[in-house]
C-alpha cells in the first residue's frame, strides 16, 4: 500500500497517480458548475453526490496515507498533508454547523475544496524543475521588478507635472498607478494623457511594455535550460532519482543505488525495485 500510495515507478503506483489527478480536476469542476446558478439548480443532487464519492475516496486516501508511514507526523503537518487536510474537511463540517446563521459559513467552508487543485503538483514531475528555476531565478527577477517600479515612479512623477489634475493625474500615486496599468500593457483607459508631450512619453512607456513583459520569461527559460543541462546524462556528475518515498519519513528523491534514506537514515524498502 506504501508504495501504490506514495511512490509512481510502479505500474500502480502511476495507475494511482492518473486515478488522483482525475478526481481531483472532477472535483474542482464541481465546485465551479455549483458556482452557476442555473446548473446548480437543475444538477445540485448530481453534483453533490458526485462530491461525496470524491470526499470519501480522499478520505481513505488521507487515512491510509498516514498509517503506511512510521512517522505520521511528518505527512500529517508537511505542505501536502495540511492541503489534503483543507481539502477533505469541508464536506463534514456541514454536518456540525447546522444552524441557519451557519449556512453561509458553511457554503464558504465548501469552497476550500478548490484547494484540491494544489495536490495536483504532486504528481506532475516536470514541476519541481519549474519550481526550482523559480526559485533560483528570484534575486533577477526581484531586481528586475525594483527596475520597474523605479520607471513608474519616475514616469509617473513626469506625466503628473506635465498632465496635471485636469487630465485625471490627481495625484504622483494615481499618475504611477496609470503608469504601471500602460507599462503591463493592460490599458484600463480610466486614465489618459491628453498633452502631446504626455501622450509622446505614454507612447514610449507603451513600446517599453512589450520588451518588459519577455523579461521575466526568459530569466526563468533560462534558470530551466541550465538545471535541465545539470541533469544531462551525459554529465559526468548526473544521479538518477527515483520516486521511491521512505517509510518512514516520506522523503522522495532518493538515487536508485540507495540502501537508506537521505533524511531519516532508515532503510528503504529492499523489495522495491526500479
Amino acid at each position: 500500500m506504501h508504495r501504490i500510495i506514495y511512490e509512481a515507478d510502479t505500474p500502480l503506483g502511476k495507475l494511482f497517480d492518473v486515478i488522483l489527478l482525475i478526481l481531483i480536476l472532477l472535483s474542482v469542476l464541481f465546485v465551479m458548475l455549483e458556482s452557476v446558478r442555473t446548473i446548480d439548480e437543475r444538477f445540485h443532487q448530481v453534483l453533490y453526490i458526485g462530491e461525496w464519492v470524491i470526499t470519501i475516496f480522499f478520505t481513505f486516501e488521507y487515512i491510509a496515507r498516514i498509517i503506511t508511514i512510521k512517522k505520521p507526523s511528518k505527512y500529517i503537518f508537511s505542505f501536502y498533508g495540511i492541503i489534503d487536510f483543507l481539502s477533505t474537511i469541508p464536506l463534514y463540517l456541514s454536518f456540525i454547523l447546522v444552524g441557519s446563521n451557519y449556512l453561509l459559513t458553511v457554503r464558504a467552508l465548501r469552497l476550500l475544496r478548490v484547494f484540491r487543485i494544489l495536490k495536483v503538483t504532486r504528481y506532475v514531475g516536470e514541476s519541481n524543475k519549474l519550481v526550482k528555476a523559480l526559485r533560483d531565478s528570484r534575486p533577477k527577477i526581484f531586481i528586475f521588478l525594483f527596475a520597474v517600479l523605479i520607471i513608474s515612479i519616475i514616469a509617473g512623477t513626469l506625466m503628473y507635472l506635465i498632465e496635471g489634475e485636469a487630465s485625471g493625474f490627481k495625484s504622483i500615486p494615481a499618475s504611477v498607478y496609470w503608469c504601471i496599468v500602460t507599462l503591463t500593457t493592460v490599458g484600463f483607459g480610466d486614465i489618459a494623457p491628453v498633452t502631446p508631450m504626455g501622450q509622446f512619453i505614454a507612447a514610449i512607456i507603451m513600446i517599453m511594455g512589450y520588451g518588459i513583459i519577455a523579461v521575466p520569461t526568459g530569466i526563468v527559460s533560462a534558470e530551466y535550460a541550465k538545471s535541465m543541462e545539470k541533469k544531462n546524462q551525459d554529465d559526468p556528475s548526473y544521479v538518477h532519482v527515483n520516486t521511491h518515498a521512505c517509510w518512514s519519513c516520506g522523503a522522495l528523491k532518493h538515487r536508485d543505488d540507495a540502501d537508506y534514506c537521505h533524511r531519516c537514515g532508515e532503510m528503504l524498502d529492499p523489495e522495491d525495485e526500479f
